[in-house]
């Protein structure tokens, strides 16, 4: 689950097969039941056919963890600490070494964690842009950029048209985050 209307959709639907939710939060669903096999193939179906999947192992759970955090730092506005940078923040947060939980997400993912914080970065900054509430120069900084340019730079990169250009666009290119 990466928005709060997935949240929503999730819990509807869980209320619709009697499951009571405990806690539910992005990627998490907590039931204050136990569920039999049956009752979790139900579960499964259902989260499939939303558009989601049950993360059942653990190293997918790692993963999927890893990118609640990222998705909630960048795009949920949660402080992240001025002093720490983003190995750290991810260590402390999933309790695991970040060399072995940097190679799990490369392995699985095809793609390093740095440049799936780059992409977040840059769909959070086109979302700005299509807002057109603040300059670029409050974008980068909001997004912890040193500077325009460098927020330039990995949109052009990452996105194939400068910030500008992308804002003079009519059409949204804008990628939903449970896809990418």
């Amino acid at each position: 689950m990466v928005c709060n209307r997935c949240i929503k959709v999730v819990k509807d639907e869980f209320e619709k097969i009697h499951l009571s939710i405990e806690e539910i939060e992005l990627g998490k669903v907590k039931v204050s039941t136990l569920i039999n096999e049956e009752k979790l193939n139900n579960v499964r179906e259902l989260l499939i056919e939303n558009g989601f999947e049950l993360i059942d192992d653990k190293k997918s759970q790692l993963i999927d963890n890893i990118k609640t955090l990222i998705i909630e730092r960048i795009h949920h506005g949660k402080d992240m600490p001025e002093t720490l940078n983003c190995s750290d923040i991810i260590t402390a947060e999933i309790g695991y070494d970040y060399s072995y939980l940097s190679n799990l997400f490369s392995s699985v993912e095809g793609i390093t964690i740095e440049k799936y914080i780059i992409h977040q970065k840059i769909e959070k900054a086109k979302e700005l842009l299509v807002y057109n509430e603040l300059s670029l120069k409050e974008i980068s900084y909001q997004l912890g950029y040193s500077s325009v340019q460098y927020l330039s730079n990995q949109f052009k990169k990452v996105s194939g048209l400068t910030p500008s250009h992308f804002k003079k666009l009519k059409e949204n290119k804008r990628k939903p985050l449970d896809k990418m």
